[in-house]
């Protein structure tokens, strides 16, 4: 077992209370110290935060304008192509008959009423209708 003196005692207890007095100063400048790390660290996760906002933004209106992009070539090539079959048409009226035909071919219906040269249509009523004559 080993035995301790008095200057061995003395020496033990000046050990404890400058340790304990280095961690009684130091807990306050550790708590600084921590503080200013997070603030940091909370800085620098807002200006990463706002980086991805601004690049966000950036590629929404990069796709918008090349969708208007698309859009423009789209009805320009549309507008070609509807001039070139008016003019082999013989002219707006006739590309207008053109679509006019091609809407009756499209519907599925068993009576199409097509209108006259003074824009009437010839009505059928009468042929649908039971006559009188025919026993019904």
């Amino acid at each position: 077992m080993l035995r301790l003196t008095g200057t061995g005692m003395l020496g033990i207890a000046i050990l404890l209370v400058v340790t304990l007095s280095g961690v009684l100063w130091g807990c306050p400048a550790y708590n600084v110290y921590s503080k200013e790390q997070s603030g940091r660290a909370a800085l620098a996760e807002a200006q990463s935060s706002r980086q991805i906002a601004v690049l966000e933004a950036r590629a929404r209106l990069e796709s918008a304008k090349m969708l208007a992009d698309a859009e423009v070539v789209r009805a320009e090539g549309a507008a070609r192509a509807n001039r070139i079959l008016q003019d082999s048409l013989g002219g707006p009226d006739g590309y207008l008959r053109y679509l006019q035909i091609q809407a009756i071919d499209a519907k599925d219906a068993s009576i199409i009423y097509v209108p006259t040269e003074s824009g009437l249509p010839l009505l059928e009523s009468s042929r649908l209708a039971p006559r009188a004559g025919n026993g019904n």
